[in-house]
């Protein structure tokens, strides 16, 4: 009987997990107005639409087992979220006990004493937990996953083993950290994004530390790093949704941004993807001024008109024929 209740399970977990699987693959876009094929980005936790690039869902959350499954099979209990997971990045592997303080009773004393003790001890891991829960409070902040947060983990950790960190900006060395993660995992933020989520320390300070941690792990390493290569378009998508703009326009602002790639434009990867948006912005029903694009892409506005010129003698080139006509173009002006 409990043989046969077993199998029952599992057969209802299998149907469970082939319905979410026929749901991820078909869903209904309100853009399109049909069914259609979506795409899952398991890096940034996006459902999009493979039709119009529509975000349907942003952040979706995993709802499996987040570390190891702790209960056996002939239970009927799936404890997945007891315990803590074993994080080879500590000495003690993240699992050793802390002794809380109770709250009245005659071990109260006993406890109080213990606790005492215990904080007394010499931690190794201390200071770099706290640098953990810095770095995943600035990940959240930004909407990260957690493979960016591990991957910033990594390389504070292999930084600080070299023990070169005493005397410097802590809050920078933690952002650097992050933001070299996110390029590594190719879903770069930019370095004003990173500053605007941590204290106590500026643009410079950051950019200081960046260049610190990448020469001391490459001397480690004994060969250069890779960091991933930052194009406009890694940008492009995330500063559209932040500004409300219609799907035809953001599919239209993605085809031009890789077209300028061909270009020979001397401007920063964030510079072309605001330039860009206000180009398309320009030429679409839904006018927004200049000032929400500086703001939501943190570049100067005279710095957007600046490399909106640079781009105007190749608009016919990159702009897609399909959403703007040719003579509208032509009467673009800054």
């Amino acid at each position: 009987m409990i043989f046969y209740y077993q199998i029952k399970q599992r057969q209802q977990k299998k149907k469970k997990t082939e319905r979410r699987r026929e749901k991820m693959e078909d869903s209904y876009c309100p853009d399109c107005k049909r069914l259609t094929e979506i795409v899952f980005d398991h890096s940034a936790g996006d459902t999009i639409c493979s039709e119009c690039g529509l975000i349907l869902e942003a952040h979706s959350v995993d709802e499996t087992s987040e570390w190891r499954t702790f209960s056996n099979e002939s239970s009927d209990h799936d404890p997945n979220r007891v315990g803590g997971p074993l994080n080879p990045l500590l000495a003690d592997g993240g699992l050793s006990t802390t002794i809380s303080k109770t709250n009245g009773g005659s071990n109260e004393l006993l406890s109080c004493s213990l606790g005492k003790w215990q904080s007394r001890g010499a931690n190794p891991d201390r200071n770099r937990i706290q640098a953990f829960k810095s770095i995943a409070a600035m990940a959240d902040r930004l909407g990260l996953v957690t493979t960016i947060k591990d991957r910033a983990n990594e390389i504070y950790k292999k930084v600080e083993d070299q023990k070169p960190l005493k005397g410097r900006n802590q809050d920078a060395i933690l952002a650097a950290c992050l933001y070299i993660a996110c390029r590594q995992e190719n879903k770069a933020r930019t370095v004003k994004e990173i500053c605007s989520v941590v204290n106590g320390a500026t643009k410079k300070e950051i950019g200081r530390a960046k260049e610190f941690i990448v020469k001391h792990l490459e001397v480690e390493m004994g060969h250069s790093m890779e960091m991933g290569t930052i194009h406009a378009a890694d940008y492009l998508r995330r500063f559209c949704s932040n500004l409300g703009m219609a799907n035809q326009a953001v599919k239209a602002a993605h085809e031009a941004v890789q077209k300028s790639e061909e270009l020979d434009i001397r401007r920063s990867p964030i510079s072309i993807a605001a330039a860009v948006i206000y180009i398309i912005i320009q030429l679409s029903d839904d006018k927004k001024p200049l000032k929400d694009i500086s703001v939501v892409t943190r570049v100067a506005e005279g710095t957007i008109k600046n490399s909106y010129k640079d781009l105007s003698p190749h608009l016919s080139q990159i702009i897609p024929s399909w959403f703007a006509k040719e003579e509208d173009i032509k009467n673009l002006h800054a």
